[in-house]
């Protein structure tokens, strides 16, 4: 509801301000919402997807010196 507010808040000292050509109000919606999105990404600590691709990559990585690392102490064992 607060979110909602926050938006119905802006826009309504954007008619205050006199903006009410359609193209002026459609890109200051457009930067409300960037900001309001920007936001949240910055609060849920979002990676990009490069980041993520590396950090699956080293998983794999990890996971195939897990597996070689057991098949060795498997095979001292035997």
């Amino acid at each position: 509801m607060s979110k909602s507010k926050f938006v119905i808040d802006k826009l309504a000292k954007l008619f205050e301000q006199g903006i009410i050509s359609y193209k002026d109000l459609s890109s200051e919606i457009l930067n409300i919402l960037r900001l309001k999105r920007d936001e949240i990404i910055f609060k849920m600590k979002i990676t990009s997807k490069e980041e993520t691709d590396v950090l699956s990559k080293r998983v794999e990585n990890l996971e195939k010196k897990i597996r070689k690392l057991e098949k060795n102490i498997l095979r001292k064992k035997n």
